[in-house]
């Protein structure tokens, strides 16, 4: 399987993961060295991020992929993504979805240990359509 596919199926794992809560794939998935820079200007690290999946603070009920580019560099050993997705956070306030659009890029290196691994994320929030 090529760097494309396997990015392009871990990317949808780790957003499943999100919406379930599912640490161990998320802690499977992300590097230990991780950072993650939200669309709010907040940095989270690996531990960080879980600590706020596991208490509920991030919480996504839904995410839709729009659009997902995988550039794979170094003999296909890190891959560079650049993503559009929607994330339904939940009932707003007023009882309505909470649906925010983002744009995120994210990097994965590979190594022989751990295989694939998200070390970098940032995103960033774009205007209600």
């Amino acid at each position: 399987m090529n760097a494309i596919t396997e990015i392009t199926q871990l990317e949808r794992r780790r957003f499943d993961a999100q919406i379930a809560r599912d640490l161990p794939a998320l802690t499977a998935i992300l590097a230990d060295d991780l950072i993650y820079h939200h669309a709010n200007g907040h940095r989270d690290t690996k531990a960080s991020y879980l600590a706020s999946v596991e208490s509920g603070q991030s919480r996504y009920d839904q995410v839709d992929i729009d659009e997902l580019l995988v550039r794979p560099y170094l003999d296909e050993q890190t891959a560079v993504v650049n993503g559009n997705v929607r994330i339904n956070l939940g009932p707003g306030p007023d009882g309505q979805p909470n649906i925010i659009r983002i744009k995120y890029a994210v990097v994965y290196i590979k190594t022989s240990v751990q295989g694939w691994q998200l070390v970098l994320w940032h995103s960033q929030k774009q205007a209600a359509v």
